[in-house]
């Protein structure tokens, strides 16, 4: 059998190795050092292999997943939420579906806090949803919410799948973080117009809250949001401001962010030994999942290039004659697809370096694919069967909301992320303009 086929057949013994459940990154390990066998002397391919884990493990920017996770646990175990969940709604509650425009509020300023996804969604979600079922808020619109609101962390930065996405994609984290914000800002707006435009007009899905003789003062409300909101958003200013002005590289500043994240909860008093324990642990966990992955992704792309794959796809596309925005059509299909079955990190590991060669080589900006594969991810987030966002949301709502509820609910999310996916396809500055003003990237 000659390499090429070899190549080919990696993609079905590796979709049926996950499908009996084994572990991603055991998978990806197997079918890498399997098929290399088969291809190559055991020499070379162990060989290839030390090289790949050498990379892995001296490759420093990595080293900002273990800060942004564990400024995330701490954020996410401190109880800071709460007082964020007070401050937005006391602005927000008498507006069309104001509980759930604060909810999407809410998770834009802890997604921007935390940079860790699941963190988001459940903290917002364990907050928002008994308010929202009590003043008689649609179901299906209050999944919809938690849901696409608490998968915003994919868009919004810091991000954790940027730090993962940049080393793979071969683009600057910082360049990266920059160009998410104006996306990121659409989206959360898309959000929000479409939550404010169907409670107008259907208003028994989002009722306005009446008002009430024990509500605060304008004063009273100025005090609540200086306590609860300006300390995490300094936090998150002492992050991106940093990556923004030049004063600190990405990593730089995630180690920036962890400190500053210890420093907030010394602030709310809420910092415990037992506390910092269990965000110490959770990052551990998570980092070692991450990086076990990671390193399986690049041991099955490098057998996949080493076999000739890269080749045979190439021949494949330019065989079909699909022309530029074909390749980019297919691109973005095939990770929306994947985005059914695959967790975000193998969608990375797996495709990207497959389509971003083809991409780069029909002139397009690596930057400007990146938000689109950043957008099918968070896309893939709400997407069943898979769908990790509605599985976090079934793991903490009550018992009257159904799985029926939550797929319903997602459906309007999914089209407002597309179509904001569309806007980026065609103005690409969307993602590009932003880091030329800011980093200089060209």
């Amino acid at each position: 059998m000659d390499s090429q086929t070899l190549a080919l057949l990696m993609f079905p013994a590796l979709f049926v190795l996950m499908f009996l459940g084994f572990p991603v990154a055991l998978s990806l390990m197997s079918v890498g050092f399997a098929f290399g066998l088969m291809g190559f002397k055991f020499q070379a391919l162990l060989f290839q292999f030390t090289q790949k884990v050498d990379s892995v493990a001296s490759n420093f920017v990595l080293a900002a997943v273990p800060l942004f996770v564990f400024m995330g646990s701490m954020l996410e175990r401190s109880g800071i939420a709460e007082k964020l969940f007070e401050a937005v709604h006391i602005w927000t509650r008498r507006l069309p579906g104001g509980l759930a425009v604060g909810t999407v509020i809410m998770c834009i300023i802890f997604a921007a806090s935390t940079g860790v996804i699941g963190a988001t969604e459940a903290v917002v979600g364990l907050l928002a949803i008994p308010p929202m079922l009590r003043y008689g808020y649609d179901k299906s619109m209050v999944c919809g919410t938690i849901c696409a609101g608490g998968s915003l962390g994919t868009i919004i930065p810091p991000s954790v799948v940027v730090v993962v996405l940049g080393p793979v994609a071969d683009v600057s984290i910082g360049d990266l973080l920059v160009g998410m914000v104006i996306p990121g800002l659409v989206l959360s707006l898309g959000y929000i117009a479409y939550i404010t435009g169907l409670c107008i007009l259907k208003p028994e899905r989002g009722p306005r809250i009446p008002p009430s003789p024990d509500d605060p003062t304008f004063r009273e409300k100025l005090a609540v949001t200086m306590k609860a909101m300006v300390p995490p958003l300094l936090m998150i200013f002492a992050v991106l401001g940093s990556i923004f002005f030049g004063w600190a590289a990405p990593t730089e500043a995630a180690a920036i962010g962890a400190a500053t994240s210890v420093l907030l909860v010394l602030c709310y008093r809420r910092f415990t030994w037992l506390t910092f324990r269990q965000a110490l642990l959770k990052t551990l966990t998570v980092t070692c999942m991450i990086m076990l992955i990671l390193l399986g992704g690049s041991l099955y792309t490098g057998t996949f290039v080493a076999l000739g794959g890269m080749g045979l796809i190439r021949e494949l596309i330019a065989g079909a004659d699909m022309g530029a925005w074909g390749v980019i059509a297919l691109a973005l299909g095939v990770i929306f697809a994947a985005g059914f079955f695959l967790e975000w990190i193998s969608i990375i590991l797996i495709f990207v370096p497959i389509f971003l060669p083809l991409v780069k080589a029909f002139g397009f900006d690596p930057l400007w694919f990146c938000m689109l594969v950043l957008l099918m991810i968070q896309t893939s987030y709400l997407t069943p069967p898979m769908a990790p966002a509605i599985f976090y949301l079934r793991g903490i709502s009550p018992p009257e909301i159904t799985l029926g509820h939550m797929y319903r609910g997602v459906i309007p999310f999914i089209v407002i992320q597309l179509f904001v996916a569309g806007l980026i396809m065609a103005i690409p500055e969307m993602a590009t303009w932003l880091p030329a003003q800011v980093l200089g990237f060209k």
